[in-house]
């Protein structure tokens, strides 16, 4: 059974950092690309961030770019998302997925497997 588990949500301030892990099992995704997406209160799950299966050619959603750094290591099976200066509007539950291919994509229907998401809440 394929499993990603993704971990390090919680509550911090303004301006504060967090580190996401997502890990997987049940099989290796070392030639999928990994991605992060999020789903705010009240609104539509939205991309944040993909990395292709070699680590190379991470990319952003707007909203977060320069404060988010994603990377992975395919020894471990796992992916994580470092968010730094977080801000109020990054609350949301942030999920790992994968799709089939090795390159990222910021497309959510191009992803297959899913995480139950991870809560993270940024307070003021």
């Amino acid at each position: 059974q394929v499993q990603l588990v993704e971990s390090g949500g919680g509550l911090v301030q303004a301006g504060g950092s967090l580190r996401l892990s997502c890990a997987a099992s049940g099989r290796t995704f070392s030639r999928n690309a990994m991605g992060w997406f999020r789903r705010a209160p009240g609104k539509e799950r939205e991309f944040v961030a993909a990395i292709s299966w070699s680590g190379g050619r991470p990319y952003y959603a707007d909203s977060v770019k320069g404060r988010v750094t994603i990377s992975r290591d395919n020894a471990k099976n796992t992916v994580y998302l470092q968010m730094n200066s977080l801000k109020l509007d990054d609350t949301a539950v942030y999920y790992c997925a994968a799709p089939p291919s090795a390159q990222a994509s910021s497309r959510l229907y191009e992803y297959t497997y899913w995480g139950q998401g991870t809560q993270v809440t940024v307070s003021s």
